[in-house]
């Protein structure tokens, strides 16, 4: 199959002007001392609870899968348990995580953590490998990425993000070296983990690459069915009629435009009802015009540039829930920009990861202003949405021979 590792990642990048650098500068200094400052305020930072037993409230995310894989094995309904928290998640994470029901949760708990540590590090090394980074750089990039809150959070809470993480990268990575169809087979078995990543698979559509488009739905379809297969048909059931009646949580930690809505709609007195309709039509605005974008501009997509990575960020500023952590699904679309000589933008989108959720906890609950000041991750989502947006276009429409050899493998697997 041909190799498309196009050479238009390393390409000279233009200067960014004086003022983009020094704001870029101001942004990194001013992220890094506010995190130092929070540490130093509130030193119960995330790490310190990572010992700590606590399952029920604490580990809580992770308690939550383990009670539903219990439930598998012995029979049970997966979104049925014992557990603090509903099971948001379909059938196939239960069935892949029913080895964990062998053991008590703390324990499986602490091996969950070893394991997301791992798929964390392991796929952002594999972009950086792809992406020829240089080993220095490379070093730079893991310590941003240990520092971060989001891996802290996730680390923590025992949540799933690093699975999808390691399903898109590798999507990602077979795309590269022309196995399109396999890439998209591989998207879609990691929506069928998250739908809420679902627009990813028309992404192909817009571009009118039908192939892939019908390796994404079979990926998709196939791991849901495997899913329910082990688990039963009631779980669809139990799933479907979950994901049709969880509303949107107000929430400091939910990024996406639904949840801002909601958010300064309590602040300010107001029925979220309105304002929970109003942030879906605005997110779904935002997500039907990244794609119509890119279709506009299909010519110009290099389907293994930032394209994926910003319809991601789309669909996450458009769902109901996207929680913060999510962020870490987006850093190889950073590293992509890294490779293309975008360091200073770079160096933003990692600084303003590294400030931590005490955050939070410097502003009082009541207030609309305070509201705003607590709606800081989706502002940070929002900067990843436009930074990789303007970029999906810009690689291909300034070296459009770099597209011939994933043209050539359009109709390939």
């Amino acid at each position: 199959m041909p190799d498309t590792v196009s050479h238009h990642d390393h390409r000279p990048a233009a200067r960014p002007p004086v003022v983009g650098r020094a704001v870029a500068v101001v942004l990194v200094l001013v992220s890094i001392v506010t995190s130092v400052v929070l540490t130093a305020r509130h030193p119960d930072a995330l790490v310190t609870m990572l010992p700590l037993p606590d399952m029920r409230d604490l580990h809580v995310d992770f308690d939550t899968f383990w009670h539903s894989a219990v439930a598998l094995a012995q029979g049970g309904d997966i979104y049925a348990t014992d557990a603090k928290l509903r099971n948001l998640n379909p059938p196939l994470l239960s069935v892949l995580l029913l080895p964990f029901a062998a053991v008590d949760a703390l324990t499986g708990y602490r091996i969950w953590m070893v394991l997301t540590l791992l798929m964390i590090v392991g796929s952002i090394w594999a972009v950086a490998r792809e992406l020829r980074l240089r080993p220095g750089v490379t070093a730079l990039v893991m310590l941003g990425v240990v520092a971060s809150s989001p891996v802290h959070g996730t680390l923590v809470l025992g949540q799933i993000y690093p699975l999808l993480l390691v399903g898109l990268v590798a999507g990602w990575i077979a795309q590269r070296h022309g196995r399109l169809q396999l890439g998209y087979a591989l998207f879609g078995a990691t929506v069928a983990l998250k739908p809420s990543l679902a627009p990813i698979l028309l992404l192909p559509a817009v571009l009118r690459r039908w192939p892939q488009l019908r390796a994404g739905i079979y990926g998709a379809a196939g791991a849901t069915l495997l899913g329910v297969a082990v688990a039963g048909p009631g779980s669809a059931i139990g799933w479907l009629r979950i994901a049709f009646t969880e509303g949107v949580p107000n929430t400091v930690d939910n990024a996406s435009i639904p949840g801002l809505a909601v958010r300064l709609a309590a602040a300010a007195g107001i029925s979220p009802a309105i304002p929970q309709v109003a942030g879906l039509v605005l997110g779904a605005t935002v997500l039907i015009g990244t794609l119509a974008w890119l279709g506009h501009r299909r010519a110009d997509v290099d389907p293994t540039g930032t394209a994926v990575w910003a319809v991601i960020a789309a669909s996450l500023l458009c769902s109901p829930i996207a929680w913060h952590n999510y962020l870490m699904l987006l850093w190889p679309g950073m590293l992509i920009l890294l490779a293309r000589g975008r360091t200073a933008t770079v160096a933003v989108a990692f600084a303003v990861a590294l400030i931590p959720v005490s955050w939070n906890a410097e502003w009082p609950p009541d207030g609309f202003g305070q509201a705003v000041a607590r709606s800081l991750y989706c502002a940070i989502l929002l900067g990843y949405w436009v930074v990789l947006s303007r970029s999906a276009t810009s690689a291909a429409s300034a070296e459009p021979a770099s597209r011939a050899p994933v043209a050539s493998g359009a109709g390939g697997s």
